[in-house]
């Protein structure tokens, strides 16, 4: 057997701790950027040895009394119709995914917003289809000179 790099089980539980000490210090609401791959992380699981492919979703279920899931999709990723490279599904397939994913394991979705949103057709169609299943959608626009 490989040799281990990485506690997984210390990782939990001080992520655990540090997010709960960071959630008191804000008056009970702190919000967290994960860039992606939460359930299947298995990048890092070959990088870190003792990395499990699901650790940061495990972190969150140690949360999940008081977590919500703000998924955020691209818009014009959803016009020029990505395609997730490792899945080979769309962006907009794998939010439909995420979502299902989540709330499989007990954890709340609270709504999907649609980043640099510019009135794409393909993008306000996703919005309805999403609002169809009872997901709440809310748009942020492109800011000028931002990069």
């Amino acid at each position: 057997m490989g040799k281990i790099g990485f506690d997984n089980d210390k990782y939990l539980a001080l992520q655990s701790q540090h997010i709960r000490e960071r959630i008191a210090q804000f008056g009970g609401k702190l919000y967290l950027e994960f860039g992606g791959k939460l359930f299947d992380d298995f990048h890092a699981s070959r990088v870190l040895p003792g990395f499990r492919p699901d650790s940061k979703l495990q972190m969150l279920l140690q949360l999940k009394d008081a977590a919500e899931i703000v998924i955020t999709i691209n818009a014009s990723d959803i016009e020029k119709n990505k395609v997730r490279g490792d899945l080979g599904i769309t962006d907009e397939q794998d939010v439909l995914r995420l979502i299902d994913a989540f709330r499989q394991v007990g954890l709340y979705v609270g709504s999907v917003v649609l980043t640099r949103f510019s009135g794409q057709a393909a993008a306000a169609s996703f919005e309805q289809k999403l609002e169809k299943l009872g997901v709440k959608v809310y748009r942020h626009y492109t800011i000028a000179g931002y990069p």
